[in-house]
């Protein structure tokens, strides 16, 4: 354990001294490494260093990399690779076979962690002393689980030492299994679409992870590991934008364990992040957090031209910030970004009463958020828009629903950002009754509501004798939405639109997303969204009429006016 030539405890100890660059949850994994290695005998696990070099010496010696300018170069681990590969094969139990069982690696685009997997699945095939091995890489595709494969075939043909044992299956592009006759083990690809029961799988290599629909594939593999006693599942992925994604569990409980919250000695995980405050964007010193490989596989050139062109087009900024800067985004295209958003928030109070505003109505189905917006105008004394937005969900499912959509309801109906209705179904009239009770008290001047499920609505207005402003059809296509968007974007943008930082409201917003016809008319599109957006929907609307209802006014006042000569 005090071997000079362990790799793995050298790299840990040069992150948490701060020698190598490194976000917190990498930093956690160090730290558990060195907590590990000073404690762990004592819990029945021990680390082998012979061993982790042997697995080491094996990348280094019989692999070879592809592509570009490394094609033909030997599989030369860098530190972070390293400190993976070493971790794996050399943590043991006490009954001599391997510690980690599953593996969660989250880093840069770029990093080099798909070449690191078909690696570890080649030493699984022909070095793992395992009788009929059976290694898969694996995807939600099968075009995402060849990428994978093909560094393994391409390692396969340039080793000399792999050539002479292995037998391939198919010819050039078209190679679909490796075969290690001697064993009787075999390695090949494999989808969520090709059917996965009766598998039994010694390595299972699941690549980009954020880009499964579902748990299926993960779930089959690692149901089949029950019978092998040292199988490994190694996950690989960019960070993801879906935080009820099969991905995103895995993220957090990685994140758990590299901080310490969770005690789970068969997890292992590498999770590449920023610290609080990091901006890639205005600071490229934090680019090597995210980017383990930098300066290697990834020039820094790249990451500036990334960069360069996210701030020139809004539109990338989140696909740049995910992919590269391993941020989770709520959206794969948000309309409205973090920065914008957050700089929106003013929590200050404001008199509001007396001052003109208007309404925004996402009437919910049965079971779904119900959101009504008001938008009030500036003033000579506040020259901000101020909008505030009020939510509803039934109370009754509401843990259900909390667990379906991923988000803290229920924390969020204790802090009072969120009501409830009695019942498993949205409660009109609790919502009608708060409306009134708003125009009681504020000048609501008109509500915009979307004709989709208004008509139930509208009988109980009726029926029950309530008195409201006005209300005013908005339509949801590009005629009516695209000019709305245009102007609340523009106070964002401007630094006139304020909100009051219900988190609700926030989730709504980077969760918005933005289709465009090809006249360049934009609507927001919520079969498209990651989560909800109905806060977002109704405070477009309740702004988009307000922008309406004035020019009407300044038509009114002004009167129709001659032109000149006419």
């Amino acid at each position: 354990m005090s071997s000079s030539d362990d790799r793995a405890t050298a790299y840990a100890r040069s992150v948490v001294e701060g020698e190598s660059p490194a976000g917190p949850l990498v930093l956690g994994a160090c730290r558990r490494h060195l907590d590990d290695m000073e404690r762990a005998v004592e819990r029945g696990f021990y680390f082998d260093v012979d061993e982790a070099n042997r697995a080491l010496r094996f990348f280094e010696t019989v692999l070879k990399l592809n592509g570009g300018d490394f094609e033909g170069a030997p599989f030369n681990l860098l530190p972070w690779q390293a400190f993976i590969v070493a971790s794996l094969y050399g943590w043991k139990g006490e009954d001599g076979y391997r510690r980690f069982r599953v593996a969660y690696v989250e880093t840069g685009k770029g990093s080099g962690k798909s070449p690191l997997a078909a690696g570890i699945g080649m030493y699984g095939l022909v070095a793992d002393n395992e009788p009929r091995a059976e290694i898969f890489a694996a995807a939600s595709k099968r075009d995402q689980a060849m990428v994978l494969f093909r560094d393994a075939v391409a390692m396969f043909q340039q080793s000399p030492a792999l050539s002479k044992r292995l037998k391939p299956s198919g010819t050039g592009q078209n190679i679909w299994n490796l075969a290690y006759l001697e064993k009787g083990s075999f390695f090949r690809p494999i989808s969520a679409d090709d059917g996965a029961s009766g598998l039994r799988p010694h390595i299972a290599l699941l690549d980009e992870i954020h880009e499964h629909k579902s748990s299926k594939i993960v779930e089959f593999m690692r149901a089949g590991t029950k019978g092998r006693r040292q199988a490994i599942i190694f996950m690989i992925t960019n960070s993801g934008s879906d935080r009820t994604s099969i991905c995103w569990d895995y993220h957090e409980y990685a994140r758990q364990v590299s901080e310490g919250g969770i005690e789970d000695d068969s997890f292992f995980s590498y999770v590449c992040s920023l610290d609080e405050g990091d901006d890639p964007f205005k600071d490229e010193e934090c680019w090597a957090k995210v980017n383990p490989s930098l300066g290697v596989t990834i020039p820094k050139k790249y990451l500036e031209e990334q960069v360069r062109e996210a701030r020139g087009m809004p539109s990338k900024e989140a696909t740049v910030r995910r992919l590269n800067f391993c941020q989770w985004v709520d959206a794969f295209n948000p309309w409205i970004s973090y920065d914008l958003w957050v700089d929106a928030k003013d929590e200050s109070e404001w008199k509001l009463e007396g001052r003109r505003c208007w309404g925004g109505l996402d009437l919910a189905s049965t079971q779904d958020l119900t959101a009504f917006a008001l938008v009030f105008e500036p003033t000579e004394l506040d020259p901000f828009w101020r909008l505030k937005v009020w939510f509803w969900l039934p109370n009754d499912p509401l843990a259900e629903k909390a667990e379906q959509d991923r988000v803290p309801y229920l924390a969020w109906r204790d802090k009072g950002y969120l009501n409830t209705t009695t019942g498993r179904a949205t409660d009109k009239i609790a919502i009608l009754e708060t409306v009134t009770q708003l125009a009681d008290r504020y000048d609501i001047r008109g509500i915009a509501y979307d004709r989709y499920r208004i008509e139930d609505l509208n009988v109980l207005i009726e029926h029950e004798g309530y008195t409201m402003p006005p209300m005013k059809s908005f339509g949801q296509g590009y005629f009516s939405m695209s000019p709305a968007l245009d102007a609340f974007e523009i106070e964002l943008i401007n630094g006139t639109m304020k909100h009051d930082g219900n988190p609700v409201l926030t989730w709504n917003a980077h969760n918005a997303v933005v289709i465009e016809n090809e006249a360049g008319d934009r609507k927001l599109a919520k079969n498209k969204a990651i989560g909800r957006i109905d806060g977002i929907v109704a405070a477009v609307m309740a702004h988009g009429q307000a922008i309406i209802e004035r020019e009407e006014c300044i038509y009114e006042r002004r009167g129709v006016r001659k032109l000149w000569g006419s």
